[in-house]
This record gives C-alpha cells, sequence and structure tokens, in this order.
C-alpha cells in the first residue's frame, strides 16, 4: 500500500526529510507523495517514518495502491539506492 497526504495537512514540513524513498514533495497547495516510491518504509525501517512525525495525523492509506508487504518490499529493493 502507498500512502497519501490528506486534506488536513498543515505544510508543517515535517515529512519529506524523514521518507528513505524521497517520495514526499511540495505539491500545490499540500505535500504529496508518489505511490510508485512509497513502501510505507518496509526495507528501511518498521513502520511508515511519516507518519511518526506529522503531527496533523493527515497520512492515510493510499485506497487506490493496496500492495502486500512483499510487494512494498520488492518495491524498495527496486528503487535506485
Amino acid at each position: 500500500m502507498a500512502l497519501t497526504i490528506n486534506d488536513l495537512c498543515t505544510a508543517c514540513d515535517a515529512c519529506p526529510s524523514v521518507c528513505p524513498n524521497e517520495a514526499i514533495r511540495t505539491g500545490d497547495p499540500l505535500y504529496v507523495i508518489d505511490p510508485a516510491k512509497c513502501t510505507e518504509c518496509v526495507g528501511a525501517h518498521d513502520e511508515p517514518q511519516c507518519k511518526l512525525v506529522c503531527p496533523a495525523d493527515c497520512i492515510v492509506v493510499h485506497p487506490d495502491f493496496q500492495e502486500t508487504p512483499e510487494q512494498l518490499r520488492e518495491k524498495y529493493d527496486s528503487l535506485p539506492q
């Protein structure tokens, strides 16, 4: 599953720097998560780092990208390091 940032985002700038896959970027007007790069931190951490630092609790599962932990690990392994 990829994550997404909903309209509750306050653009606090906490999440981009903790993403190991550089999947979070500035959008217009909110931050956005690239589902092709988001692995929910599988392969890098035990839990999604962006969710840990988000004070607005606005990072949720993207409904259009449902993936198993194995698929997330394969995606992580295929990303350029």
